[in-house]
């Protein structure tokens, strides 16, 4: 689903921040309001991401690397409904349950994303929603940003 605001037209010079919330469907989104990915003029920001599967299981379970693999291809997806290009990635946050698996996370960001080079954080954090959960990733692009 798409919902847009309002449009907001330049001045002279500025940029055009006609804003664009993109919701994935999921109850939560519009019991707590907020939404899966939002795009503001040429930005693109995902919210973080795991690899809950349409049916509600965890895609990857017990595997780092399948499931920034499976999340890294949704939010590919995602970008493309918004206009954007994984070319035109920017920058991917990335929280790991166990830091010593975070060579696995590498290994599927860099299988999609090593040509493009954005920015990459990877922290770890005790927990996610799911103890089956291992990764949680953001990402942003920006249109327009590929070299």
């Amino acid at each position: 689903m798409e919902y847009t605001s309002a449009v907001v037209y330049p001045q002279e010079g500025k940029m055009n921040l006609q804003r664009t919330n993109y919701s994935s469907g999921a109850p939560l989104e519009e019991k707590t309001g907020y939404s899966r990915m939002v795009k503001v003029g040429n930005f693109v920001f995902i919210g973080g991401t795991t690899s809950v599967q349409p049916d509600g299981s965890v895609a990857g379970e017990g595997d780092p690397y399948q499931q920034a693999r499976y999340i890294l291809e949704k939010q590919i997806a995602l970008l493309e409904k918004a206009g954007a290009r994984k070319e035109e990635v920017v920058r991917i946050k990335g929280y790991i349950t166990d830091i010593t698996k975070g060579a696995e996370v590498a290994r599927a960001y860099a299988e999609l994303f090593r040509a493009v080079r954005p920015l990459f954080t990877m922290v770890e954090t005790p927990r996610l929603n799911r103890p089956a959960q291992l990764v949680e990733l953001e990402m942003d692009a920006i249109i327009g940003s590929h070299l």
